[in-house]
């Protein structure tokens, strides 16, 4: 229980402030966001060795400007904490997504930055896009993927990505691929199956599936 203390706290807070939709603050939107997910995986990788996560965030956005925070409990410190900024310019049909990601822990030895860099498009009714992570605190570490989302129906959704984690002279790949339906405006669920190339003698398991409830407000 010790490790979820900060995410719980995180969530109790969007609760409370996001009880109504989302709210303007400061010339910008303010919105909130909880989850229970029966597994965090990040990056074809359970961070909770298998174990459930609840999660929660805030998030501002002015204009092109954003800023969030973001916690989960993981299995191997007693939280983590992502806080990011970034700016999204568009330009024709291109949406683009500039940025930086602070992982915070209670270990400091595993806190780190990575700079994004990412662009969306339109395709037919949904989105093709591409990302690109470089972390400024570990060496030759770096991540990038291709990813698209599609509308099945009004609710319903399908969602996935491709992409390559490197760290060192180690890199794998990794994929993933969910459903996505909207129960009301507010409350989502989302089914997702991931797997990596990682071998078997160093990794828990094979593919991973994941089930996550979440209300945006």
């Amino acid at each position: 229980m010790k490790k979820m203390l900060l995410a719980a706290t995180a969530i109790a807070a969007a609760v409370i402030a996001g009880s109504a939709s989302a709210t303007e603050f400061a010339g910008g939107t303010l919105s909130y966001n909880v989850a229970a997910t029966s597994d965090y995986v990040f990056r074809g990788v359970s961070q909770t060795a298998g174990d459930p996560a609840i999660q929660g965030g805030i998030d501002y956005s002015h204009g092109l400007f954003y800023a969030g925070a973001w916690a989960s409990n993981v299995d191997f410190a007693d939280y983590e904490l992502d806080l990011y900024a970034g700016i999204k310019p568009v330009y024709k049909d291109f949406t683009f997504d500039l940025g930086a990601i602070y992982y915070n822990y209670n270990d400091d030895t595993l806190d780190s930055t990575e700079l994004k860099a990412a662009v969306s498009h339109p395709f037919y009714k949904g989105t093709i896009g591409a990302a690109y992570f470089y972390n400024t605190d570990v060496d030759d570490t770096e991540y990038y993927e291709i990813n698209g989302s599609y509308p099945l129906t009004s609710k319903l959704s399908v969602s996935g990505a491709v992409g390559e984690q490197k760290t060192g002279g180690f890199k794998y790949t990794t994929e993933n691929l969910g459903l996505t339906y909207a129960i009301t405006p507010v409350f989502s669920v989302d089914v997702r199956a991931s797997d990596t190339n990682i071998p078997e003698v160093i990794k828990p398991s094979a593919a991973r599936l994941a089930v996550t409830l979440k209300a945006a407000f």
